[in-house]
Order: C-alpha cells, then structure tokens, then sequence
C-alpha cells in the first residue's frame, strides 16, 4: 500500500450505508503522478477496501458499468476487458492473465457511519478546477 502522507487529510467517499455487502462500488476519481485515475470502493464480507480502478494485466478500467466490477456469483472482482479475476480483500489476481499481480490498494477507513479515503504521495485527491472572473473555469495545475 502507498506511504501515506501525514500532511494530507482523509477524504470522505460515501456513507457507510452506500456500501451494500458485496454489491455496487462508490467510484471515484485520483490523480497518481499527475494523471486522472479512476478508482472504487465497496464492501466485501464486512470490510471496506479500495483499489485503482486498473486492471494489473494492462492498466484500463475494469468496471464493466460504472461501479459494477464483482463476478456473476459476486466472489470475486473482475476485469470486463481482459477477464482477470481479483480477490476482492487484498486485490491479488486469482485467474486470467496476470495471475500473482495485484491491484492497487487504497487506505480507507470507515468510522462514524462514513467511509474515508486517505491520500498517499502518489495517489492525490483531484484538484478543483479555480473558476475565474468571467465564469470559466482554470484548469489545475
């Protein structure tokens, strides 16, 4: 898992109630060395994990509608494109082409009836895009 970044505040995703046992995940997006990543979180046999929505074979989104990624028995996450499976508690690829290769994990925590997302030094919160004087939008450096 990433170092995590004490300077950087966990970011709240959801409440806890939009996390059904191994039902549709939460997406969202990250930015990991200055790029736009997807990513997702859900809950499987009562824990709540996170991971880049990127399969380890070669790095596209798996998701095969947003937020749908678990298997027709929903046992295990799999990858639309590629059809590599994932087990869903440690990200490590069980079937498919990159069998022993892992997705990457995010810290998250759920307390208080809310899960939080903790930013690492690759993995960041996207920046918010600055409105300007005349109503459009500056891009984030």
């Amino acid at each position: 898992m990433p170092a995590i970044d004490p300077a950087i505040e966990p970011v709240l995703l959801c409440a806890s109630d939009a996390l059904i046992e191994r039902g549709d995940a939460v997406v969202f997006e990250v930015q990991q060395w200055r790029r736009k990543v997807g990513a997702f979180v859900m809950r499987f046999e009562g824990r709540v994990v996170a991971y880049l929505n990127q399969c380890a074979h070669v790095p596209t989104e798996m998701d095969w509608q947003e937020g749908k990624f678990l298997d027709r028995d929903r046992e295990a996450i799999i990858c639309s494109i590629h059809g590599a499976t994932y087990d869903p508690l440690n990200g490590r690829c069980v079937g498919g082409p990159c069998v022993g290769a892992r997705l990457t994990a995010l810290r998250v925590e759920e307390r208080d009836a809310q899960v939080y997302w903790y930013p690492s030094s690759d993995i960041k919160p996207m920046p918010v895009a600055l409105p300007r004087d005349d109503g459009t939008e500056e891009s984030p450096p």
